[in-house]
């Protein structure tokens, strides 16, 4: 595996979990709740969420009654993870570029953790690699940022004190990605990481789905599941079979 992708250094570090511990919960939670009542998933399916950080929506999936199992590349967020396991609920170290072996009745990919890549080919591996972990009736539910509202509202540079730390933090839109500069000293370190995300239109996503071999079904434009409106929506919630 390739050692220099951004995100396998930075999801792993500590900086990261202080930096986005504020996260609304509330909103996840709101989202999981109106998804899987929407698509009508009983209380016995399998549910897959990938990637699952420290394992916080697989947990709340779980409490609603699904049996879930969460993988993610960051072996210190499947190790704080692990402590919530329970006869329906496991995690596992898993890089989303790797086939599925089991086969879930929906595969979850939240809160903007697709399009991470230079090559268009491995953001359709990955989509490959997901439609292999469906059953046959098998639901895809992928949860993307609305990158045309992004561009429109972007605020180029920002500082955000957390923990006594002090993060900078400079946005842009360069070579066909949404880039997050952040930088920051602690005990008298300077430390720096750059987050990127593809700028997909729904547009290039149909196309990357089409690829895969994926039929989307539904497309949403925030966790109400309003429908998708390119200027006005937070986010691009892609529902595949």
């Amino acid at each position: 595996m390739n050692t220099t992708d951004w995100f396998t250094s930075w999801f792993d570090t500590p900086y990261y979990h202080i930096l986005y511990k504020h996260r609304n919960d509330a909103d996840a939670q709101f989202f999981m709740r109106n998804i899987t009542s929407f698509l009508n998933l009983p209380k016995s399916s399998h549910i897959a969420d990938l990637p699952c950080g420290k394992g916080r929506h697989s947990v709340y999936l779980n409490s609603l009654g699904y049996k879930v199992t969460g993988g993610d590349l960051s072996s210190n967020s499947i190790k704080h993870a692990k402590q919530f396991e329970n006869d329906t609920l496991h995690f596992e170290v898993w890089d989303m570029r790797t086939p599925l072996e089991n086969k879930y009745d929906a595969v979850f990919n939240l809160f903007t953790s697709f399009g991470y890549f230079d090559d268009d080919n491995e953001d359709i591996t990955i989509l490959k690699s997901l439609k292999n972990g469906l059953k046959e009736k098998g639901v895809l539910v992928l949860d993307f940022l609305n990158v045309q509202k992004v561009k429109s509202s972007l605020v180029k540079e920002e500082t955000k004190t957390i923990d006594g730390i002090e993060f900078n933090i400079k946005k842009e839109i360069k070579d066909g990605f949404i880039l997050k500069h952040i930088s920051f000293s602690d005990n008298d370190k300077q430390h720096s990481y750059t987050e990127q995300v593809k700028f997909l239109t729904l547009d290039k996503m149909q196309s990357y789905f089409e690829k895969a071999g994926l039929k989307i079904k539904h497309v949403f434009g925030d966790y109400s599941l309003n429908k998708f409106n390119p200027t006005t929506s937070d986010r691009l919630i892609l529902v595949a079979e």
